[in-house]
């Protein structure tokens, strides 16, 4: 039962952009914390029962830890920010009888072969797949699903090593710089065409609330899937955004997915919409501070809200059009400075910028990177307006990376 001031475990992988967005979202609402990390916290020590080394990559220790944590000091939630603890979440959740999702159903999330396996089964609308194990040659597969296909790892996420291939030398030559980042399986799924969305969404009960869909305004056509803008609300009619609903639903409900945040990523051709992914955690990166609900609540406050049983009465997403920019690195070397930030700030209509990776430190683009430059945020009126302010601070930016690789 929770007592008098609720304590939530977050784990916050050592990588993570998030920390300081929960850990805000529950100061505000008068939580205790407690930080479960890969590595002990500098000043474990004088926190105590407040830190947690929690080994995210073997679940059964990850576990055995939470719930020894429990035992003394107990527990009302237990919350994972990124991909990496969504499987320990729901593994220690389960042990300490706490809300939770089916742990075989988030593994299918972390696991894109067993999601369409899971989503083929359930008849919910995908690409045609096939899964080529590590050695076989992709060939075969890639003539099975149909050209131009796309080609990805099983288990990376974040766009990263997901290349389109338009004939098999090209498919071919893909899987070899797949496989340089990776040794486990292959997913070839055939091209689908059309705008991309992404939807924000959380579960309660088995039923999906929808948070918020963005528009993915730029082309994601390949040969890399690079992602940089998203603009909500989206300006897609009607019928269309009931339809992404009702797929969505249909895949959380496909995975087993009954509690708390998931983010989908879907391609809608001709008012058919066609799942790619879904994790079951809420958008990553820095993404979420283009969401404000209710009276200025974020994101993250409401997944703590939720997983805390507390109320989301009025809860809903603000009235004014938002968006992100993820910075793209144009290629890779050693990052020197981003100039023009100032005149950036300055563009009417934008309200953040972010850069998150500091100078001197390697950059490298998709398909071999795994993060952002920064993150540019707005707001507005409109949609429209809200992509030409995040279009407008990203041509004031000149990025000056030194060397290549």
């Amino acid at each position: 039962m929770m007592g008098a001031v609720p304590r939530v475990l977050l784990l916050l992988p050592s990588a993570t952009y998030r920390a300081p967005d929960f850990v805000a979202a529950a100061e505000r609402l008068g939580v205790d914390v407690v930080v479960g990390s890969e590595e002990p916290q500098t000043l474990a020590a004088a926190m105590g029962d407040r830190a947690l080394v929690v080994p995210l990559a073997d679940v059964p220790a990850a576990t055995d830890a939470i719930a020894e944590l429990h035992s003394r000091a107990p527990l009302d939630a237990v919350v994972a920010v990124d991909d990496q603890g969504v499987i320990v979440a729901a593994h220690a959740a389960a042990r300490l009888g706490l809300p939770h999702n089916p742990p075989d159903g988030v593994g299918a999330t972390r696991d894109k072969a067993a999601m369409r396996a899971r989503f083929a089964r359930a008849g919910v609308p995908q690409p045609e797949f096939r899964v080529v194990a590590p050695g076989d040659d992709v060939a075969a597969a890639t003539a099975r699903v149909g050209l131009p296909c796309v080609i990805k790892p099983v288990s990376l996420s974040a766009s990263r090593g997901v290349i389109r291939a338009d004939d098999l030398a090209a498919a071919t030559v893909a899987a070899a710089r797949i496989r340089a980042m990776t040794d486990g399986p292959l997913l070839v799924e055939h091209y689908v065409p059309g705008d991309e969305v992404a939807v924000e969404g959380l579960l309660r009960a088995g039923k999906l609330e929808v948070l918020a869909v963005f528009d993915k305004p730029d082309p994601l056509e390949g040969p890399f899937f690079e992602e940089t803008l998203y603009v909500t609300p989206s300006r897609l009619p009607g019928p269309t955004l009931d339809t992404i609903t009702h797929t969505t639903a249909r895949a959380t409900a496909a995975l087993g997915l009954v509690e708390g945040p998931i983010h989908a990523e879907l391609r809608v051709d001709d008012g058919r919409a066609s799942m790619l992914e879904l994790a079951a955690r809420s958008i990553g990166g820095l993404c979420s501070r283009a969401l404000r609900f209710g009276a200025g609540i974020s994101l993250e406050e409401v997944v703590l809200r939720h997983a805390l049983g507390l109320s989301l009465v009025g809860v809903a997403r603000e009235q004014a059009a938002a968006g992100v920019m993820m910075i793209p690195i144009p290629h890779a070397g050693v990052l020197e400075r981003v100039d023009g930030q100032d005149s950036a700030r300055a563009v009417p209509g934008v309200v953040g910028l972010e850069v998150t990776i500091a100078p001197g430190r390697p950059v490298q683009p998709l398909p071999e990177g795994d993060r952002y430059l920064g993150f540019v945020f707005a707001r507005a009126g409109t949609p429209a307006a809200v992509e030409q302010a995040l279009r407008a601070a990203n041509r004031a930016l000149r990025i000056v990376i030194a060397g290549s690789s």
